[in-house]
């Protein structure tokens, strides 16, 4: 009888903050019709030429002032977040955990599991809004390495669980404490989310009216408004809005002179939420007249993350644990 597996799947980093890794990177995260849906054709010289020669030097730079001593922030949370996971839950499961783009590979540990004994995984992309640019991709190079392979795992993936109430619990009470930490009292709370392309909604994707109900559900769990900004705008599209930066900008002028950003589409800190938030954000807020500004840390591997991804977890096994549970009692 083989064991059961959960993969924990993020978007991915380089392998260290130099020039050369996030040239590597960024090759293989912008070749993903999933994340630049143009005609390959088209975009391939593009992104080979200009992009490529000069994008990955600022990215490094940016990479550099948040590099942790142990890599990565995000696969550092990541890595973490399977680790505590793993000690929370028990012998009973095989936690593991993997990038789309970057190392450890989702093939590589799909391997690792399966010559572990693993005939069973559960594929959890932690993405709580779905993003085909983000949940569909991850999915897609599972079962590209699978279909690799001849004698497959069965295999179950996580849903998106942008209102699920453990989901929204979690970023209650870790909302709450950071906020309760802060030396100031914040005239408004920001929820920024990852930006996408208008054309995305156009074509059906759900992830922008996700975020919104997010942010909705967690606005009626603190008892506060909660504004809803889309960060990380690329390229000449028109996208999601409005723009986080455009909107930091322009609070300090319309009399709001503390603020509070968290980052709830992100299950772990990140290039995005330190550099793009934490430091720049706070910088042209500052600049435009701000007086405070906090960036609120994401799940990570909180106390909060392991209760939120316990109940997921849980709930999507149903059956397959029970079978754990009844091999070890017989």
């Amino acid at each position: 009888m083989g064991k059961t597996g959960v993969l924990l799947i993020n978007l991915g980093t380089p392998d260290a903050p130099d020039t050369k890794s996030v040239r590597r990177y960024l090759g293989e995260f912008l070749s993903d019709p999933r994340v630049v849906e143009i005609p390959q054709l088209l975009w391939q010289p593009i992104l080979r030429g200009p992009i490529l020669l000069t994008r990955p030097r600022k990215s490094a730079h940016a990479y550099q002032q948040i590099w942790m001593k142990e890599g990565s922030p995000l696969a550092v949370y990541t890595r973490d977040a399977a680790l505590g996971l793993q000690r929370h839950m028990g012998p009973d499961l095989t936690i593991d955990w993997a990038m789309r783009y970057g190392n450890p590979s989702i093939g590589s540990r799909l391997g690792a599991m399966m010559a572990a004994g693993c005939d069973r995984i559960l594929l959890a992309p932690l993405y709580p809004q779905y993003c085909a640019a983000t949940t569909a991709t991850a999915l897609d190079a599972a079962y590209a390495a699978l279909g690799r392979i001849r004698a497959q795992p069965a295999i179950r993936t996580l849903p998106p669980y942008y209102a699920d109430p453990a989901y929204i619990e979690a970023l209650r009470a870790s909302t709450q404490v950071q906020l309760a930490a802060l030396e100031f009292a914040p005239d408004l709370l920001i929820a920024s989310f990852h930006g996408m392309p208008e054309r995305t909604r156009l074509l059906g994707d759900p992830y922008r009216d996700q975020c919104v109900e997010s942010a909705r559900l967690l606005e009626q769990a603190l008892g506060r408004e909660v504004r809803v900004t889309f960060q990380s705008r690329f390229g000449r599209a028109k996208w999601l809005g409005p723009a986080t930066d455009d909107m930091l900008k322009a609070l300090p002028g319309q009399g709001v002179k503390n603020v509070a950003v968290l980052t709830p589409g992100f299950a772990a800190d990140c290039l995005e939420t330190v550099e793009e938030i934490a430091i720049r954000g706070k910088e042209e807020f500052i600049a435009s007249g701000g007086n405070n500004f906090a960036h609120l840390s994401c799940l990570n591997a909180s106390p909060d993350a392991m209760t939120l991804y316990e109940s997921l977890i849980r709930r999507e096994l149903a059956g397959w644990l029970e079978r754990e549970v009844s091999s070890v009692t017989f």
